[in-house]
C-alpha cells in the first residue's frame, strides 16, 4: 500500500511545521558582521536562551565617569546581574559565553591576520623603510591585533582605507578595533557576571553533565584567555 501524502505509521505521531518544537538560534548563527552596531547586538540577544534573555533584561546598569592623566575621559558603564541567579543558570551562562567567545570573538587566523595588515599597510607605503623592516613591522602589527577576530579587523581596515589619508598606528588601529566590536564585548562580560554570580556549580544539573563534576571557571578560561582582557 502506498501512503498517502502526510500519513503516518500506525502509533507514531505526524510531526509538522505547527508542532516541531522550536530549536534556539546560535549567536554564531544570528551573528551578521555587515549590520549596525546596534542591530548586532539586538539580533545576538534575540539568538541567547530565554532565561539568559529574562536574567540580561532584569540586570542593573551603573553609569560612572572615568578619568584618565587628562583629566575626564568620558563615562564607562558597568552592568550588575540581578540577585537570584542559580547554578543552573550560571552554568548556562558559562557555557554561552564560550559559544560566543569560540564563534563570533574568537581570534583572528594569524595567516588571515597578517595578509589584512600587509594589505592595509601598502596602501599607505612608507619611504625609507626596506622590505626586511616592512615585515618585521607587519608582524608586530600582527602581535598587537591577535585578540580581535577577522570581521573586526577586516573592518577595521576597510574604514580607514575609506576615510584617511594617512598610514595608522598600532594604536590607533586598536582604537578602532576595540570601538567595532564594543557591543559584542559588552554582551559577552555581561554573560561573564551571570556566570559568576551563581559561585558553586557543583549541584547543577545539566544535559551531559555528572553532578559534582563541574569546575566554576573551567568551560569558558581558555576562551576568555583568547580574547583578553575585557574592559
Amino acid at each position: 500500500m502506498t501512503a498517502r501524502p502526510g500519513s503516518a505509521p500506525p502509533g507514531r505521531a505526524t510531526v509538522t511545521a505547527l508542532s516541531r518544537p522550536h530549536l534556539p538560534t546560535s549567536p554564531a548563527a544570528a551573528f551578521d558582521p555587515t549590520l549596525p552596531a546596534p542591530q548586532r547586538r539586538i539580533r545576538l540577544t534575540a539568538a541567547l536562551p530565554p532565561p539568559l534573555q529574562e536574567l540580561l533584561a532584569q540586570g542593573r546598569t551603573d553609569r560612572r565617569p572615568r578619568f584618565g592623566e587628562d583629566g575626564f575621559d568620558g563615562m564607562i558603564e558597568q552592568w550588575f546581574p540581578p540577585a537570584g541567579v542559580t547554578a543552573a543558570q550560571a552554568a548556562l551562562a558559562r557555557q554561552t559565553l564560550e559559544d560566543l567567545s569560540g564563534t563570533v570573538l574568537a581570534p583572528a587566523d594569524s595567516d588571515h591576520l597578517l595578509g589584512r595588515v600587509l594589505t592595509l599597510l601598502s596602501h599607505f607605503p612608507a619611504k625609507g623603510l626596506s622590505p626586511e623592516v616592512e615585515r618585521m613591522m607587519a608582524l608586530d602589527w600582527a602581535e598587537d591585533l591577535g585578540e580581535y577576530p577577522a570581521w573586526v579587523i577586516d573592518a577595521a581596515a576597510r574604514h580607514w582605507r575609506r576615510s584617511r589619508k594617512w598610514r595608522p598606528s598600532i594604536a590607533e588601529m586598536r582604537a578602532l578595533c576595540e570601538e567595532l566590536c564594543a557591543p559584542e564585548r559588552a554582551l559577552a562580560d555581561r554573560l561573564q557576571a551571570l556566570a559568576d554570580a551563581a559561585p558553586d556549580l557543583a549541584g547543577a544539573d545539566l544535559p551531559g553533565t555528572d553532578r559534582g563534576t563541574m569546575e566554576p571557571r573551567a568551560l569558558a578560561t581558555g576562551a576568555l584567555r583568547r580574547m583578553g582582557q575585557m574592559g
